[in-house]
């Protein structure tokens, strides 16, 4: 079982303002695939305040995977792919490359992403958006293959071709 660590990008949020429904969905979705989360935080949409969750989630909880939602648009305030790319070693683009293709034959708008992915020691980061439709849209269609490449990244696994 994967250990999983969510992050919620939104002001209002973190403040008590707004429900976190993409979060909680994040948490349904990854708990009923079999993940297990074992931290998650609502964290304002400040570049220094997401990089230091990112780290600690990283480096202190050794999570496998750390998904945020919120903060890839182009708001002033949507800060999340700038703390991500401070956070990471390697960049892992073809995920995020694959949500985008993927949402563009739903909406025109998902060309407005700027949602990263990469690496950081043992912990695979994905940015996905911050709707609740986008979300599950996304996971939906990445998860099949996360389980393989989290393998592979922390070394369970040591074959990529198929049989």
């Amino acid at each position: 079982m994967f250990t999983v660590g969510i992050i919620t990008a939104s002001d209002k949020g973190s403040q008590g303002l707004r429900e976190d429904v993409s979060g909680a969905l994040l948490r349904t979705l990854l708990e009923e695939a079999g993940y297990q989360v074992v931290t998650y935080e609502i964290v304002a949409d400040e570049e220094e305040q997401l990089e230091a969750s990112m780290i600690k989630m990283c480096d202190e909880d050794h999570v496998d995977l750390l998904v945020t939602t919120g903060g890839t648009g182009f708001s002033q305030r949507d800060v999340t792919p700038e703390a991500t790319k401070k956070v990471i070693t390697k960049e892992t683009p073809g995920i995020v490359e694959a949500m985008r293709y993927y949402s563009l034959q739903i909406t025109p708008r998902a060309m407005l992403s700027r949602a990263v992915a990469g690496i950081r020691n043992q912990t695979l980061i994905i940015n996905l958006p911050g709707s609740p439709k986008a979300v599950k849209e996304n996971l939906s269609f990445i998860l099949p293959s996360l389980t393989h490449g989290l393998e592979i990244m922390i070394g369970s696994a040591k074959e990529c071709g198929r049989k």
